[in-house]
């Protein structure tokens, strides 16, 4: 996807960027030389508009060209760029999708400002991470479902025993039927998590089974902490700087008041 081009292109971390960035007259003039320097891969255009440092918050693996490509598609297809007061950001294509890089008006003219781009860009991941844990769990409950159907119980366990089907998944063989869960609640690096987020499957006397998920790193990879049970029905809570501990401490299924419903 073209954000992609984002967390790869611009940074995505807060640092200290040299001052002498590049300043225009207007905001569309800014986001003009910016698609410019995308198309034609001028680092020294890239350079002068966000930074000396701006390099070194590229990826190992570099920028995606497609993600480029879809990017510079899309502003052929429609570009208009939107001001709020002493801020603007670049739109793009038929969704209108809108850059996490925000052009600033200081006193010698509109320049890029890396800090806030690194911020909204976080906000966004965040977002997309929280997006994808909720999805998660709605898996987990299809997958139990189908589980139960095969094996007439629940599963207590994600990843089966070696060798055994003693949980939601297991490595398929050339011709047997899927797993009712795929393999990505098991990261290869352990800790890593899914999409930003761990997952803990938790009893429920109620429907028979729940699980609680929780941000890797709160604050980076999520906010948000969830729960759901048989009902298909995600509850949601900011547990703080310790949600990894709370998430842990948490024996069954029993959200309080302060867990509040996921709207739809």
């Amino acid at each position: 996807m073209k954000k992609k081009l984002l967390s790869g292109m611009m940074l995505l971390m807060v640092s200290t960027f040299a001052l002498a960035q590049q300043e225009f007259a207007t905001p569309d003039e800014a986001t003009s030389a910016l698609a410019k320097a995308i198309s034609t891969q001028n680092e020294g255009e890239m350079k002068n508009l966000l930074g000396d440092d701006w390099r070194d918050f590229l990826p190992p693996e570099g920028v995606d060209p497609d993600a480029v490509d879809r990017f510079l598609r899309d502003w052929q297809v429609s570009h208009h760029t939107v001001i709020n007061g002493d801020i603007a950001h670049l739109n793009v294509g038929d969704s209108d999708w809108q850059l996490p890089i925000p052009v600033v008006k200081r006193e010698a003219g509109w320049q890029f400002d890396m800090k806030k781009a690194a911020e909204e860009i976080l906000t966004r991941e965040i977002g997309r991470n929280e997006l994808a844990a909720i999805e998660a769990l709605h898996a987990y409950v299809d997958a139990q479902q189908s589980y139960f159907l095969l094996n007439h119980q629940y599963a207590k366990k994600v990843i089966s025993s070696e060798g055994k089907k003693d949980g939601l998944y297991w490595p398929a063989a050339p011709g047997e039927a899927p797993s009712p869960l795929g393999p990505a609640f098991s990261p290869p690096v352990p800790g890593t998590g899914y999409h930003g987020y761990q997952f803990r499957i938790l009893p429920d006397s109620d429907s028979g089974f729940a699980m609680i998920a929780w941000p890797v790193s709160y604050g980076q990879t999520g906010v948000m902490s969830f729960m759901v049970n048989g009902e298909d029905k995600v509850y949601q809570r900011d547990l703080g700087s310790e949600s990894q501990k709370k998430a842990q401490e948490i024996k069954a299924y029993h959200p309080d008041k302060a867990w509040q419903p996921v709207t739809p």
